[in-house]
């Protein structure tokens, strides 16, 4: 156990900014965990991350001593971490990343280091782009998730005004979101609007959808159009009206055409013929389409970016069935082939 002192310097500042620069080698998530499990305190009580420090307040860090280190390149865990990432585009304001099914977007309990943001802050560390222990330094953080075995695109904010102006685009659906997915069966009709309203059970991570409005309900609507019908499956678009914890899973499994390999959702009994595992969901193209002022970010409005491949829409489907059109898809027909 180590125990510092909080000077004057150090009051009004978060307990969490201050581990970060008191212990640069401790990886930000980790130091997270480490909050959770009482091994950082502050006189003598377990004390959250938010915590404003105060001079005088003596802290109590039990936690290994390697991290205490004086940081090195060849010790410093941003320095030898080896981020993997399928960047779409940068710019000096963003990131946007293809993220791989599998990989968490933010740490959990199970999961601390390995997660799409670590990947991102080493790579912008390494890059010479961010240094969490400069003072005033922004986190790169992340404006926008997906589910952990859901791929797709993934924006991330590299200053303060990015993550300001993306929140408020996605607050305000300045920005259009479209998806891939396999659905089993066959949709009638092969176009149109899922609507409805999502209760949340958190202890269980499962939303359900009712047609009425409930107590703790909030409003779901997903556009989606047919784009395929193969061996059973259905290769699906869809546009997120809303954005709701597994909005897209549960509006097709409560139509009766749950996602190919959902095992929340879904019936394991129909996903063993084709030996998914996992929901055959992809964000696969971001439109930017600002009806508001947006800052250093004007330039992106209009634009575009889709992912070159999609593996189920691949596996499934045929390696030409993923869609190449722009924006305004929902205001055409389904393919003649349906």
């Amino acid at each position: 156990m180590r125990e510092f002192t909080a000077t004057q310097n150090d009051a009004g500042q978060r307990l969490d900014r201050w581990l970060g620069k008191t212990l640069p080698l401790l990886p930000a998530p980790l130091a997270q965990k480490y909050l959770r499990l009482k091994r950082v305190k502050v006189n003598g009580r377990r004390a959250r991350g938010d915590l404003r420090l105060r001079a005088g307040d003596v802290l109590q860090l039990y936690i290994n001593d390697e991290f205490f280190d004086r940081p090195r390149e060849d010790n410093a865990f941003l320095a030898v971490f080896r981020p993997q990432l399928d960047i779409l585009y940068e710019d000096a304001h963003l990131l946007l990343v293809n993220k791989r099914p599998g990989l968490l977007v933010h740490p959990d309990q199970g999961e601390y280091v390995n997660t799409l943001i670590t990947h991102i802050q080493a790579y912008l560390y390494q890059k010479k782009e961010w240094d969490p222990r400069q003072a005033g330094a922004f986190t790169p953080a992340l404006c926008n998730r997906i589910d952990r075995n859901t791929g797709g695109i993934v924006i991330a904010a590299k200053t303060a005004e990015a993550l300001r102006v993306m929140n408020q685009k996605i607050r305000d659906r300045e920005i259009e979101k479209y998806y891939l997915c396999a659905v089993h069966g066959r949709l009638r009709p092969p176009q149109g609007r899922l609507e409805g309203f999502l209760s949340k059970d958190a202890d269980k991570n499962q939303v359900t959808v009712h047609r009425a409005p409930v107590p703790g309900g909030r409003t779901a609507l997903t556009r989606y159009r047919t784009l395929q019908v193969k061996d059973g499956l259905s290769l699906v678009e869809c546009e997120l009206i809303t954005g709701r914890t597994h909005q897209i899973r549960a509006q097709f499994a409560a139509a009766g055409h749950p996602l190919l390999g959902d095992g929340k959702y879904g019936r394991n009994r129909d996903d063993r013929r084709y030996g998914r595992k996992f929901q055959a969901l992809w964000s696969y193209k971001l439109v930017f389409a600002f009806t508001t002022p947006a800052g250093a970010l004007e330039s992106l409005n209009g634009r575009s970016w889709q992912v070159d491949r999609v593996d189920f829409v691949e596996e499934y489907f045929g390696p030409g069935a993923l869609p190449r059109s722009g924006p305004g898809n929902f205001t055409e027909n389904p393919p003649e082939s349906y």
